[in-house]
């Protein structure tokens, strides 16, 4: 038993599906362009938090556009005065460097989708749906965070 207990004394615990590195989230220190609507503020400050922010005029600059558009999730009629709808949210990042480095901008485009039910009432309808855009916009940003990963890890 001592044996045993000072062997499994020695494991550390470590993410199963990552290295070491990518368990570490990399500083890139991006600039920010300014946001032009919530959907895109909500991406912009889900980067940020990720992967730090810069002031710097040679900082690679970031832009993000972000739609969002709701639609039903079934195609039947109901009696039912709660309808399942689904807001997809479409999130473009391009990425320029502004370091005099010559490298090719990177543009990734990804998409995500939130369900919300309509029952009806114009206020709370409204406020679903926004609610589920924003979900969109949060996982559309965590997308692209892990391809911009996956692309500047190449």
């Amino acid at each position: 038993m001592l044996t045993l207990s000072a062997a499994l004394g020695a494991c550390s615990f470590a993410p199963v599906y990552s290295s070491g590195s990518l368990a570490s989230q990399p500083l890139l220190n991006l600039a920010f362009a300014k946001p032009n609507s919530r959907l895109e503020q909500v991406v912009y400050q889900e980067l940020a938090l990720r992967f730090g922010h810069s002031e710097a005029p040679t900082a690679p600059l970031a832009q993000v556009f972000v739609s969002a558009s709701a639609s039903d999730s079934v195609l039947s009629r109901t009696a039912n005065p709660a309808k399942p709808m689904e807001v997809t949210a479409t999130a473009t990042l391009t990425i320029t460097y502004r370091d005099d480095s010559g490298k090719q901008p990177i543009r990734l485009t990804r998409f995500a989708t939130a369900g919300y039910s309509r029952s009806g009432q114009v206020l709370a309808d409204k406020e679903a749906e926004r609610e589920a855009a924003e979900r969109a916009a949060k996982a559309a940003a965590e997308s692209l965070r892990l391809g911009l990963l996956a692309t500047l890890s190449r």
